[in-house]
């Protein structure tokens, strides 16, 4: 029976004649196997979306849940199965198949050209023309239309090279709509925004459905796919477990499926114990890449002590990108000073401020957090390599640096198809955070400075990684952390800096504040302007 084959957990009080569904299932993906060197990312998957449903598909990191949109898509062929659009056998060998039978796609990972700007990214391959003349103008007027429409502000005009992760996400989605798909893939939509986008976007996606549009919704957060969702379909280490009514589970039912286990939702922490100051930053101004002449970080003055989190809170593109970028030595600051552990690294390479003991898990993990073409174990030394554990009379110990790789591998469950040989761009996007989580806090270090560091992890990873940052307090190291998830940052900080329009306009204690008084901060509707003297002390 389509839709249930290996599902032994199947859609909840939900009729049968309504269960099979075969007169309005606008896509059945019968059978599907897909395998890579080492590993069946899908095996003998079965899968159907109703029309004007909303679809989520969730599993662990690793679990073959963007492999199977990805077939869909056309962007992989799987070794077996049939994929049906509205009853009739299709064949999509690659992503223009896929666009020309209505199906759409937001890639987790994005798909843009780095030097084209916004606008030219999201017409690429469908540009309006005439007479051989591409009619920019036209283009322009949709997209902003578009853009208005559903709330996904851009600037048109910006290169992809210098924007936020945020507004690349916004141009993902807005390329989607402008090519008019009946079939939407939403590869982790949320992962890089704000509450208030993820409440935008939901509303976006609930609008599709009512117009009879079906979704295809991947994610990680429970709450989302509550909130969303129709019905669930949960896959684990490439394999079926279970399509569900969302009305009828829990979250907790959700998650145990999921992971196979019992998962802890909300962290576990004792009171900080602050000791002597890590990081002390003083009147720091950072220069804007989009806007010349203007600041995106202006005389921000903070300190972070040994023994305590420090969460900075706010809408993506305030500020908080380039703030990071300047500590960790990717950009230079215009004016300030940045002290670690006593030392002046305000113009220090980042090697240097590595050795003084900075680990940077980083907001973009491609850009800036892996080699893609490297092997897991080369990008896991990637900071290392030269010390003598690995390295001897200039030559490389590939020994050690395997034996090393493969611990880690296994203390952080990072999970490939090849282990520690795994090139790197081969690997689900949740796996290669985990690599870099498990290479920047294993290393020596007594200030972590983390970005979005559960971005697209599973719940148990999250977990996980909750329970590693709490541990780092506890052993002494101080803890920045830079997250858009105000549930993650209400968990996990012991004190919350919001950041609004380059400035720090609040400093709260997450025992004394809620998720509203945050979120209005973070909107620029509240300012304590005694948050940055505070911030200092």
């Amino acid at each position: 029976m389509p839709g249930t084959l290996n599902c032994p957990l199947i859609d909840r009080h939900i009729g049968r004649k309504e269960r099979c569904g075969l007169e309005n299932n606008i896509i059945e993906m019968l059978h599907i196997t897909k395998e890579f060197p080492g590993i069946v990312a899908n095996d003998d998957i079965t899968l159907t979306i109703r029309k004007g449903e909303i679809h989520a598909l969730l599993g662990e990191n690793g679990a073959g849940k963007s492999t199977l949109m990805s077939v869909l898509f056309g962007l992989y062929n799987p070794e077996q199965g049939e994929i049906r659009m509205n009853g009739q056998a299709v064949n999509i060998s690659n992503p223009n198949d896929a666009t020309a039978l209505g199906i759409g796609m937001v890639h987790q990972h994005f798909k843009l050209v780095e030097c084209f700007t916004v606008l030219e990214n999201i017409i690429l391959g469908v540009e309006p023309a005439k007479a051989g003349f591409l009619r920019i103008e036209e283009a322009r007027a949709k997209v902003m239309s578009l853009s208005e429409k559903y709330g996904l502000q851009i600037d048109p005009d910006a290169r992809i090279e210098d924007i936020s992760v945020g507004m690349q996400q916004r141009t993902e989605i807005l390329k989607m709509l402008y090519r008019d798909n009946d079939v939407l893939i939403f590869d982790e939509p949320t992962a890089v925004l704000t509450p208030q986008e993820i409440t935008e976007l939901m509303e976006i996606i609930r609008s599709f459905a009512a117009e009879g549009k079906s979704i295809l919704f991947i994610s990680h957060k429970l709450n989302e796919i509550m909130a969303v969702a129709d019905r669930c379909t949960v896959l684990r280490k490439g394999k079926c477990v279970g399509t569900v009514d969302v009305k009828a589970v829990t979250p907790e039912e959700l998650s145990r499926m999921m992971v196979g286990r019992d998962v802890q939702l909300k962290v576990e922490k004792s009171k900080a114990h602050p000791g002597g100051v890590i990081l002390d930053v003083q009147k720091l101004s950072v220069p804007s890449k989009t806007h010349k002449g203007k600041r995106s970080v202006k005389d921000v003055s903070f300190k972070v002590h040994s023994g305590e989190i420090v969460c900075i809170a706010g809408i993506d593109g305030n500020g908080q990108t380039e703030l990071i970028s300047a500590l960790t030595g990717l950009e230079r600051a215009s004016a300030g000073s940045i002290g670690l552990c006593g030392n002046d690294i305000t113009r220090a390479s980042i090697r240097r401020r590595s050795k003084l003991g900075m680990s940077h898990i980083p907001e973009d993990r491609h850009k800036h957090g892996l080699v893609l073409d490297f092997s897991l174990a080369d990008n896991m030394v990637l900071q290392r390599y030269w010390q003598p554990e690995f390295e001897r009379g200039g030559f490389i110990r590939r020994a050690k640096i395997r034996e090393y790789s493969d611990e880690l591998i296994k203390k952080y469950d990072v999970r490939s198809g090849e282990g520690s040989d795994s090139i790197v761009r081969s690997m689900s996007g949740g796996n290669q955070q985990k690599a870099i989580v498990a290479r920047e806090m294993d290393r020596e270090h007594s200030l972590l400075v983390a970005v979005q560091p559960t971005r697209g992890l599973d719940v148990g990873a999250i977990e996980y990684i909750h329970n590693c940052i709490v541990r780092e307090r506890d052993g002494g190291a101080a803890v920045l952390l830079i997250s858009f998830e105000l549930d993650e940052v209400m968990n996990l900080a012991d004190r919350i800096l919001v950041m609004h329009g380059g400035e720090i306009v609040g400093e709260l204690d997450p025992e004394r504040t809620n998720v509203r008084e945050v979120g209005l901060y973070m909107a620029g509707s509240k300012r304590d302007d005694s948050a940055e003297t505070e911030a200092m002390a």
